[in-house]
């Protein structure tokens, strides 16, 4: 995997010295437009990982069906990906990233779909790499989380952070509010503290890239809370399970911090198809908490 996002780095580095900006035409299996450093960035992770003979089946946001990897070289992992996270900033130079899910293969017989239909529990490892100021890895092994950064002098990658934990409480929150009209009541109540909190407190900064990794990056080192809820337009929410929700849902556990969808966490949602959405709140355990009062009480009030 860590070969495959220093392609990619390498890649978005001089994506408009080598025209790679743009659409490569057409729209993926979620509904995206796909850009040209989608398809490079998918076909590079696809290659490396079926060349690492330690993968049976790979899903990525790309490809409509589960990809079976060649018997020849096949291995006992299943990884889910998003190749390239917040593509549709590419043009504009913003931040964007690669998330990535391993799970252990855990049917009998010969890897099929249903091995990657697995709860985020079973998380062997899981990251995001983000491609900054500098090219950043964030991973987990189920044991905290350490960070990478890569040194492009000698290719390598090098531990900078090691065992990162999450603030018990931030102040700063991050959605696109542009959805506002559609918000839950809840949300709206929740947002509102945060903007006008009623212990006379300073209100939370309002922070949103619009690309995923770059948002729960900057809300696992400085803590806070990212929300990607469901709404009247998105009921289910918009974000996907298994390659985006899942794995960042993994990291901020393993750093201290909360991840739910609003009604129970998210890595005990057992998935149902390869591309389910499901809404997202994650960050600060302080933050998230409050945010689910919210929800409780207007539950109750129903």
């Amino acid at each position: 995997m860590l070969t495959a996002i220093k392609a990619i780095s390498s890649a978005v580095r001089k994506a408009g010295l080598a025209h790679m900006y743009g659409m490569a035409g057409g729209i993926n299996v979620t509904g995206d437009q796909v850009k040209k450093l989608d398809v490079l960035s998918n076909d590079l992770v696809i290659n490396t990982l079926e060349s690492s003979y330690s993968t049976c089946v790979l899903v990525t946001e790309e490809n409509k069906d589960a990809i079976i990897t060649p018997k020849e070289k096949a291995g006992k992992y299943v990884v889910c990906f998003d190749p390239l996270d917040g593509s549709s900033n590419i043009d504009c130079l913003a931040s964007i990233g690669t998330i990535f899910a391993i799970y252990r293969k855990t049917t009998e017989g010969e890897p099929c779909e249903k091995d990657a239909l697995q709860p985020g529990r079973n998380i062997v490892a899981a990251g995001y790499a983000l491609y900054g100021s500098a090219t950043l890895v964030a991973l987990s092994t189920g044991q905290g989380v350490d960070c990478f950064e890569l040194d492009p002098a000698v290719g390598e990658f090098i531990l900078v952070d090691r065992d990162l934990r999450i603030k018990k409480k931030g102040n700063i929150y991050s959605l696109n509010e542009g959805y506002a009209k559609y918000f839950d009541p809840a949300v709206t109540e929740y947002i509102q503290k945060k903007k006008f909190p009623e212990d006379g407190s300073s209100p939370y900064s309002s922070r949103y890239v619009g690309s995923m990794v770059a948002d729960v990056h900057r809300t696992l080192v400085y803590g806070g809370i990212f929300m990607y809820p469901a709404n009247k337009k998105s009921p289910k929410g918009k974000l996907r399970l298994l390659y985006e929700c899942n794995p960042m849902a993994f990291i901020i556990e393993q750093a201290g911090g909360i991840a739910t969808t609003g009604t129970q966490p998210v890595l005990d949602v057992q998935p149902e198809s390869l591309h389910q959405r499901v809404p997202l709140i994650l960050g600060s355990p302080d933050d998230v908490q409050e945010y689910l009062s919210c929800v409780q009480k207007h539950q109750s009030s129903q």
